[in-house]
């Protein structure tokens, strides 16, 4: 058994997830079908949605916030920082643009959260 706190809603229920014999799932202390579906997934394929800033040069700002497009497997997480953190931006920025096609493998895009001119 394994026990998560969901993060789908700002309920952040105290969720039970336990292996039921038959290749499923049950799922205990959820207040609504997203927090099923969500402990499912933090047990076999756990995702996030990636968030942080990149270098600027020429711009505004120093850094621009940026964030995945999608979600990206969780233990892909420092592969997708570790490109990041080697990206330079020069301004300007549109909100939208994308600043990596595809990272980390994960067939997620990178983009940009804010206008910098």
């Amino acid at each position: 058994m394994r026990e998560v706190i969901c993060i789908v809603c700002p309920k952040g229920c105290h969720l039970k997830i336990e292996e039921n014999g038959e290749g499923g799932y049950n799922v205990s202390g959820a207040s609504c079908e997203r927090g099923i579906d969500y402990g499912i997934n933090e047990v076999t394929n756990p995702v996030r949605v990636l968030t942080s800033t990149v270098k600027v040069e020429g711009g505004s700002l120093v850094r621009c916030p940026v964030r995945t497009d999608g979600s990206v497997p969780k233990e892909k997480i420092f592969a997708c920082m570790e490109e990041i953190n080697n990206v330079t931006l020069s301004a300007p920025i549109e909100v939208g643009d994308v600043v990596i096609e595809d990272i980390a493998g994960t067939g997620v895009a990178l983009i940009a959260t804010r206008c910098i001119s």
